[in-house]
């Protein structure tokens, strides 16, 4: 993610993400949006929900993510579901090309948010978990969140 000195407003997270897969790796990049699009993401107006990134024709591309159409936009709102295309590097693009070739690894979307006045997306290469990894994740934050209750209680006596 961005640097302590940076001025980060998160937009949204995408917290489902992270109990629907493991996340290998992280990378910033920056998204090519319309100014309609802009302006309905400062009012916080888009949805994760089914999203992915792929790789086509050496660009990488966000899919299935849903931004609401800006009310003031009239004839310069762009379609909600469009792909758009991710501002990386060709390095950086390779990389996650070789990840996604590997079996059961996608690419999805973690953050988006602003990041000195731009609007960033952080992207998550994930390989997807198995119905008893997710009950051993929830099991693990139940104890710790317990752990948690019981060193406060012990505190307060």
């Amino acid at each position: 993610m961005a640097g302590a000195g940076d001025n980060i407003k998160i937009i949204a997270q995408n917290r489902k993400a992270y109990h629907e897969y493991f996340i290998d790796d992280k990378i910033e990049c920056g998204i090519v949006l319309a100014g309609t699009e802009v302006k309905s993401l400062r009012k916080g107006a888009v949805n994760f929900r089914d999203s992915y990134a792929e790789i086509r024709n050496g660009e990488c591309f966000l899919c299935g993510m849903h931004i609401s159409p800006y009310e003031q936009g009239n004839i310069f709102n762009k379609d909600p579901l469009r792909d758009r295309k991710l501002l990386l590097r060709k390095s950086e693009i390779n990389r996650l090309l070789g990840f996604v070739k590997q079996k059961g690894l996608t690419l999805v979307p973690l953050e988006l948010y602003f990041s000195k006045g731009r609007v960033k997306l952080l992207l998550g290469v994930a390989r997807g978990k198995k119905l008893y990894d997710k009950r051993d994740s929830i099991a693990a934050k139940d104890t710790a969140r317990e752990i948690d209750r019981r060193l406060k209680e012990s505190f307060r006596e």
